[in-house]
């Protein structure tokens, strides 16, 4: 279930806000000699400042793919290249484009909810199959099955704490 919330966070740092991160760029994949390679792997990306991304790619002649790479993503972000660097301008947020944001953090707090009651799922069965096969008492049964309640429970109040630390830094102008 950790694993799910650091899942939901990556996610969610992928998400534009009104600054220049640079997990912006993080599920952006380039095809570099037939392979889908990372981004990350084929430059070095930083953030000179709060409006802008730059990427300085280790070999030159990638230039161009990393730039349809980009032009090609979700991220809605247009690449300025001077031959040496790539530019990214991160442009101030329309309220259409938050409520936008704030739709797309709140779908991915929800597959997130739904990867943890998968989880619930799978534990509630196994602890059902114990107690069917009289390796645990119908009390101990009742009583795993409360835990692992409680402990969806935490998670999933943990992703909705999340959701509004991602809400709220969405629409802070």
């Amino acid at each position: 279930m950790q694993k799910t919330i650091e899942s939901t966070q990556r996610s969610f740092n992928t998400i534009r806000t009104g600054r220049a991160s640079t997990a912006l760029l993080d599920r952006i994949t380039v095809e570099y000699y037939g392979t889908e390679t990372p981004l990350k792997s084929l430059a070095t990306i930083s953030t000179p400042d709060a409006t802008t991304i730059t990427i300085q790619p280790y070999d030159k002649s990638s230039m161009g793919l990393i730039e349809k790479a980009i032009s090609m993503s979700d991220i809605g972000l247009t690449p300025n290249n001077d031959g040496q660097i790539i530019r990214l301008n991160i442009p101030p947020l329309t309220s259409d484009r938050r409520k936008e944001l704030v739709k797309l953090a709140s779908k991915l707090a929800e597959e997130g909810k739904v990867a943890l009651r998968n989880i619930r799922r799978e534990g509630v069965d196994a602890v059902r199959k114990q107690e069917k096969s009289h390796e645990i008492s119908e009390d101990e049964a009742r009583s795993l099955l409360d835990d692992i309640q409680k402990v969806t429970d935490q998670y999933i109040s943990k992703i909705d704490e999340l959701l509004a630390a991602k809400e709220k830094d969405i629409t802070t102008v």
